[in-house]
């Protein structure tokens, strides 16, 4: 165990399980939202730039307000074509003003369903990018500062971003993935490497079971890591997410953990 590990022999545990809805695209789904939904307590919902589009935006919403999820803006880079999962070297006033209205955007839906955006949470690339890139860690911390600074930001323990939103008085909830594996520095290892992607159910469920208990996991070299958690995602486009994303919440549950929202 790692030296200093929060345990549930020393406090009640909390976790918050979110995943990465919305990203269908017309006529082509992608996961299963419908039955996430009803195992998730927050859901980060794309914002039309690298996925999703207003009748997605609009349904997956609905459903979250309906089931009583806490609905969150997943923003990223504007980049249907990759996913959002390409690097864009983008001028940091254009970016703030991309998350201010993908933010706007899902907040409009939000709104329509009887709920509203209640957190903001990057996605791929450039969740990647604001773990160390300076300007555009200061221009997302910038837009939702602008748009609503009652947001929570969702990001990796130790990143710029949390450094920069906690310096600007915004709240931050650290996030662990249960389904990536991470390299020593305590960053998530690149989906173009091999074994980016944590394949095996019953290791998922370990590890996420570890993060929430113990605050920790393994890196690729074997090393342990200190993450202490408040959020645990589950990607909804890992194959068997729905399945998994149960079997998660269902350990968790059984290892005294609370599972819950953090708004």
């Amino acid at each position: 165990m790692i030296p200093n590990a929060t345990t549930l022999s020393d406090v009640d545990v909390v976790i918050d399980l979110n995943s990465d809805l919305g990203e269908g695209f017309g006529a082509w789904p992608l996961g299963d939202d419908e039955a996430l939904l009803d195992v998730v307590t927050s859901a980060n919902i794309a914002c039309g730039f690298h996925a999703g589009d207003p009748s997605v935006l609009r349904r997956v919403t609905e459903h979250a307000a309906e089931r009583g999820v806490t609905i969150g803006a997943q923003v990223g880079y504007r980049d249907l074509a990759g996913f959002g999962r390409r690097f864009i070297d983008m001028d940091p006033h254009d970016l703030a003003n991309d998350v201010i209205y993908q933010i706007g955007a899902l907040d409009g839906f939000a709104r329509v369903a009887g709920s509203s955006v209640r957190y903001v949470k990057p996605h791929g690339a450039l969740y990647n990018a604001v773990v160390s890139h300076v300007e555009q860690a200061a221009a997302v911390v910038e837009a939702v500062r602008r748009y609503n600074p009652e947001l929570p930001l969702l990001g990796l323990p130790g990143s710029e971003l949390v450094k920069q939103a906690e310096a600007a008085g915004l709240s931050v909830v650290l996030e662990s993935f249960a389904d990536r594996a991470y390299t020593p520095d305590g960053r998530l290892v690149s989906r173009r490497e091999p074994h980016a992607v944590v394949r095996d159910p019953d290791l998922v469920v370990e590890r996420s079971v570890r993060m929430a208990v113990e605050g920790a996991v393994h890196a690729v070299d074997g090393s342990a890591l200190s993450l202490r958690p408040r959020s645990l995602c589950v990607h909804g486009d890992t194959p068997g997410a729905v399945d998994l994303a149960r079997r998660v919440r269902k350990a968790l549950t059984e290892a005294g953990v609370s599972v819950q929202s953090f708004v």
